[in-house]
């Protein structure tokens, strides 16, 4: 399993187009992934779960995966949020 945070970092957040390309990410891997605060993780290929964190710029979130391809799966969504989304800022 890893285990790390990650802080978002575009402008806009975890917004719905942010939102969409992070489930597209996660939506293409079989292993278990999570994100999340405070206790209350959610699953990250679900976009409606994604949404409700209501993660915005600087929020650092609990990223768990879990299972067959996790390291593959964790460094493709930690450059997606590391590359702002693809927007830019």
């Amino acid at each position: 399993m890893i285990n790390q945070k990650i802080t978002i970092i575009n402008k806009l957040g975890l917004h719905a187009r942010a939102a969409a390309k992070l489930v597209g990410v996660t939506g293409k891997h079989g292993c278990s992934i999570e994100i999340g605060s405070s206790g209350k993780m959610v699953d990250a290929k679900s976009i409606m779960s994604v949404m409700l964190l209501a993660a915005s710029q600087g929020t650092v979130l609990d990223l768990k995966v879990s299972g067959e391809g996790a390291q593959q799966a964790f460094d493709e969504v930690s450059q997606l949020v590391n590359n702002y989304f693809d927007e830019g800022e």
